[in-house]
Formats: C-alpha cells, structure tokens, sequence
C-alpha cells in the first residue's frame, strides 16, 4: 500500500548484491516510492551528483567504498540526506558508529521487508515534519499546543512530564502511523543503540493512564512493531 504523503520520495538503494537491490527496489515501488540504485559507495556519489534523494538506504560491508565511508563523506560534505543503514553483522559497535556518522536508522540482515517499509514511513515522515511544524496537534478529543508546551482533553488541561510530553508530541505528529520502538527510543531519549530497556513500554503506560477517558483509548500497540495513536472510533 502506498504511503499517503512520501509517494513522491526518491530513495537510493546503494548495495552490492543485485538481489537486495532488486528486492528492495521491487518493495518500496509498490509502496509508492521512486527509486534507483547504487553497487557502492564511489557509485552513489556519482548518482547524488547527477539527482539529489530523499532517503538513502546504504549497506554497510561494499567493495570500493563501504556504507561507512560514504556516509562520512556526504556528512563532511554537509549533506545531510536521512539514511538507513544495512548490515549483516549486527554488531552494536556497528550500530554506533554508523549512528554517529549520522545515520537514522540501522536494520540488520535478514530483515523484514514490513518493517524495513515502516523504518523508510517513519524517517521519511520525522523529516518532513522537522521543516512543517503545526503548532496545535490534534487526535479526536486531544489536542497538543506544541507553543504553550501544554496537552488538553477537550477544554480539560493534562499534566505531563517533559519526557510524556515529548513521546506524545511524536505519536501525534505521526497520527494514525506505526512507529517502531526503534524509531521512539533514538527521537524521545535518544538512546541510538540496541538495547533491552524497558523504559518505552513504561511510559507508554504512564500516557495511557492519564489519556485514556471516558471509555476511549488513544494509544495503540501493534505486537513486535511499536506503537501508533488513533482517534477513537
């Protein structure tokens, strides 16, 4: 299904195994992305000349130049184009250092392409949302007054702490869409590593107790993914 909103995004594949390239390309066209691809690192530079990405998905282990080392040369260079990174090591001193190159996601080989289709949504979505910020959220009865740093439930005010506040800011930005749990841990407490803290599930059930009224519930898990906010039915 298309992604209401990123369907015009251009997304670069740079990987040396053409079945990945392929299987990838295939997935993100039918979820309305544009695409084209890359073998290498020297490759994709010469690409980025010739058209400018919205996303690029880069893996990690390339001949001529790898993951790393394109994405420190496109930082160096200032350009700051949102990448996920690929890899088959699985490593978490890969998982840092490719994060702090600059990287905004990190999937590891074999991936779901579900989920990889969500990672692409969520990082296509965070960017566009940092250049258009609305300074009112709103989710059916909730509203979130992004200026006054203040979340009401009809003309009733919620107290919040500054971490609530800031998970359901980034819930309501993304309304109706899945964020991974990946994807809340690095925005709301920028944790940018793996980890088995349970920190998001406790705050999520913090929010929940304080938003959940008159019968309606906001907050959504989806199992093994993350979580969503909807208007109630």
């Amino acid at each position: 299904m298309a992604n209401q909103g990123s369907a015009s995004a251009h997304i670069l594949v740079v990987d040396d195994e053409a079945g990945v390239r392929d299987l990838l390309g295939d997935a993100l066209r039918v979820a309305g992305y544009s695409v084209s691809a890359a073998p290498d690192g020297m490759s994709a530079l010469t690409a980025l000349r010739g058209a400018a990405a919205d996303l690029l998905i880069i893996d990690i282990n390339m001949p001529v130049m790898d993951g790393f080392e394109l994405l420190e040369q496109l930082r160096k260079k200032g350009d700051r184009t949102p990448a996920l990174m690929l890899s088959a090591r699985g490593e978490k001193a890969d998982v840092t250092r490719g994060l702090r190159l600059g990287a905004d996601d990190y999937v590891t080989k074999p991936f779901g392409l579900e989920e990889l289709l969500l990672r692409v949504g969520a990082i296509l979505r965070r960017t566009k949302a940092a250049v258009v910020e609305n300074s009112v959220l709103r989710c059916g009865a909730l509203a979130l007054d992004e200026d006054q740093h203040k979340v009401f439930y009809a003309d009733a005010e919620i107290e919040l702490s500054p971490t609530e506040f800031k998970l359901l800011q980034e819930l309501m930005r993304n309304k109706g869409r899945v964020l991974t749990k990946s994807a809340l841990l690095r925005d709301v407490w920028e944790i940018d590593f793996e980890t088995e803290t349970s920190v998001l599930d406790t705050y999520i059930s913090y929010l929940r107790k304080k938003l959940n009224r008159d019968g309606l519930e906001f907050i959504r898990t989806v199992r093994g993914v993350g979580y969503q906010i909807v208007e109630p039915a």
